[in-house]
């Protein structure tokens, strides 16, 4: 459960004696309590919705070789280039001394991402050669109430037609 919170968190994300009317096995479950809770005219602007058990899911999307670092350097540096030259050319009188001003930025653009790629990659020696994301999440939702509001809330939810069992 979570307890009082310090004063240099936000008290937006803070109950001053918060107590658990449930714990969900997932978000949409913990929303459809509060969400009845909000029909029966409960003080839901005194309700919590708080992730548990967290957990770090990495998903693997490739393998990282060479040809691909340096394809995805180039492509990144290219879009920095392009945005570099297209500000610069602003500044720049003529068309063609302003295409000219856009390519070179895209061109260094793409030689700096390379180089950046190359070297981010050579020094990690073979450590990590895969690319992935990764997202925090959590396993459980407990829906937490000021504690002056816990028998309203109890009594409400004993009531919500189609109720979780792990109330």
């Amino acid at each position: 459960m979570v307890g009082v919170m310090s004063s240099s968190q936000p008290q937006i994300f803070s109950l001053q004696y918060p107590q658990s009317l449930g714990v969900y096995d997932d978000y949409a479950a913990a929303q459809k309590a509060v969400d009845y809770l909000s029909d029966e005219e409960f003080p839901v602007h005194d309700v919590l919705i708080v992730g548990t058990d967290l957990k770090q899911v990495e998903r693997v999307t490739g393998r990282l070789t060479w040809a691909r670092v340096l394809m995805a350097g180039a492509g990144s540096g290219a879009w920095l280039g392009l945005l570099i030259g297209l500000l610069l050319s602003v500044f720049t009188e003529g068309s063609a001394s302003a295409l000219a001003t856009v390519l070179g930025g895209v061109g260094f653009g793409v030689v700096f991402g390379v180089v950046w790629g190359a070297l981010g990659y050579a020094a990690t020696r073979g450590q990590r050669d895969f690319s992935s994301v990764q997202k925090v999440v959590a396993t459980k939702y407990e829906v937490l109430v000021e504690h002056k509001f816990l028998a309203q809330g109890q009594e409400l939810l004993a009531r919500m037609p189609g109720r979780p069992v792990n109330l």
